[in-house]
């Protein structure tokens, strides 16, 4: 085979692959991963600029590279957008992710060694803050915050207790299984009595708590807040770090750059500041919905017989709803079983699991579908789908085929602006290419 012949069938190869992802993902599923979402129009057609080849180390007009004066402009009008959504005196929108947030802003407020309370994996910490992950990496200690399962939240006296006695050097809060608010406001005030740091995560709250639907954690006291940008807030996939705290700024700023990132992938500029501005106008009803789309989902769910946590607390208030699948296979088999009727979740880890890769649940989140414009009343008709599969024992080909007709009335992205809204000619790559 010819160098020419086997360039153009690997070519083809990725062409076809990622022709069918698109298809199959955006077309045919039904997305409840809760940590994904989908862009406005308008936002998308921005993300593919000339910035995605660009380099901009270094803060917000002083980059140590030349060529970047509009990324600078662009960076800065998402950095006030920001700490106009959620009140905050100092944003930055540098990190890469929602880890790297995390990162950065431990980096800027520890030292080798010191201790940090935060929940276990399994009561829906993130693994960034967790020795596994990004609290290991940057060779902190932990300690486990204590876990109240009646409650399905943080149990607030022994948590206090443990402060008091522990006095660790960060308190992470927030997390990836996230159905109640967590009691920010009243562990914040024992951290402070030690000298303690709060440290919220909100990555997939972000969206919720732009719509005023879900505690803001800066107004009830934490120091900073963390947040990937691509969750319940549906923008490109990014990080922001939040304060209020002239005195840790400058520690982020140092600690974004020169310390955890160089390049901030800036080509997203653009698609966050669209979606930020999408938000403030669009925010509340749309999150709105989605907590009334995840309780009714939930509701749903346990009406057809399936184990969803934390019913005496009304199921969730945020856009994720958890399912113990363990007496239907486990988690893992759950998640696959759904995925061939092209229904989309993940396995996740329960309290007191301690397999991640056969966890006892599944965890599904409604951001995507309701931005897809999904109401409560499509909640009953996936509910039924799931039970298809996971009770009735239905082939899930053939349910498949109901989820991909189903999937034909919702092709339009709501809360967002259109593309045809705008002159945006120029503004894509592509644009500049025909």
């Amino acid at each position: 085979m010819s160098l020419e012949d086997w360039s153009r069938r690997v070519v083809n190869e990725i062409i076809d692959l990622t022709r069918r992802h698109n298809k199959w993902r955006r077309l045919e599923t039904i997305n409840l991963i809760a940590s994904e979402n989908v862009m406005s129009p308008l936002a998308e057609y921005l993300y593919l600029n000339d910035m995605m080849g660009r380099y901009a180390e270094g803060p917000t007009g002083g980059k140590f590279y030349q060529g970047t004066v509009y990324m600078d402009k662009l960076e800065a009008i998402c950095r006030d957008l920001m700490c106009d959504l959620f009140s905050a005196k100092y944003a930055d929108v540098r990190p890469v992710s929602g880890t790297v947030a995390n990162i950065a802003a431990l980096y800027a407020i520890t030292e080798a060694n010191d201790l940090v309370a935060s929940l276990p994996i399994a009561a829906g910490a993130h693994i960034s803050h967790r020795r596994v992950g990004a609290v290991g990496v940057l060779r902190l200690r932990t300690i486990d915050l204590p876990w109240n399962e009646e409650e399905f939240n943080i149990d607030v006296d022994k948590a206090a207790k443990l402060i008091r006695e522990a006095k660790p050097k960060v308190v992470i809060l927030g997390g990836s299984v996230y159905l109640f608010p967590h009691p920010v406001k009243e562990l914040s005030e024992v951290a402070h009595e030690v000298g303690a740091y709060v440290v919220h995560d909100s990555a997939h709250v972000l969206g919720l708590i732009a719509g005023g639907v879900f505690p803001n954690p800066l107004q009830e006291g934490c120091d900073i807040m963390t947040a990937s940008t691509h969750k319940t807030f549906p923008g490109p996939q990014g990080g922001v770090i939040l304060t209020n705290r002239e005195d840790l700024a400058s520690k982020i700023d140092k600690a974004v750059f020169p310390g955890v990132t160089s390049n901030y992938h800036q080509h997203r500029y653009p698609a966050l500041a669209v979606t930020a501005v999408e938000m403030k106008v669009y925010g509340r009803a749309y999150a709105e919905q989605i907590v009334r789309n995840a309780r009714r989902l939930a509701e749903a769910l346990h009406a057809r017989g399936l184990k969803v946590l934390a019913e005496s607390k009304g199921f969730t208030r945020s856009h994720q709803v958890l399912v113990d699948v363990r007496d239907l296979g486990g988690g893992a088999k759950c998640a696959y079983l759904l995925e061939r009727a092209n229904i989309i979740v993940n396995k996740n880890m329960l309290p007191g699991d301690k397999k991640p890769d056969d966890p006892s649940g599944i965890r599904i989140g409604v951001q995507e579908v309701t931005r897809w414009g999904m109401m409560e009343t499509d909640m009953e008709i996936i509910a039924d789908f799931i039970a298809d599969v996971l009770l009735r024992h239905r082939d899930p080909e053939e349910v498949k085929k109901k989820v991909i007709e189903f999937r034909k009335s919702f092709r339009e992205v709501k809360y967002g602006f259109k593309l045809e809204d705008f002159d945006v000619r120029g503004c894509s790559v592509l644009d500049l290419l025909v």
